[in-house]
């Protein structure tokens, strides 16, 4: 009985080797994908940048629009109408 506990025991400490070295191999390759991705990522916003900043190179310079105030109330009033038509035709209660 004192052989199958010490092979008991032998066992349990391979399977425990076992899986800290799946540990390890996993958690290698996962920060590598990392690694990777960030790599991808870094080459991709360059390429993005450089990308944007010859399209506005190239682009024609447009006037800047200015949005008044006139016409956020404006649009504030034809939601106050909205509501106020929903409520008298008894869709709101």
């Amino acid at each position: 009985m004192a052989e199958n506990s010490k092979k008991d025991d032998a066992q349990a400490q391979f399977t425990k080797a076992q899986r800290a070295e799946d540990g390890r191999k996993a958690m290698a390759e996962y920060e590598a994908a990392a690694i990777a991705t960030r790599a991808k990522t870094e080459r991709l916003r360059a390429l993005r940048l450089a990308r944007e900043a010859e399209l506005a190179k190239n682009a024609p310079a447009k006037p800047a629009k200015k949005k008044s105030a006139k016409g956020a109330k404006a649009a504030a009033g034809k939601l106050a109408d909205w509501l106020d038509e929903q409520e008298k035709g008894g869709h709101r209660s």
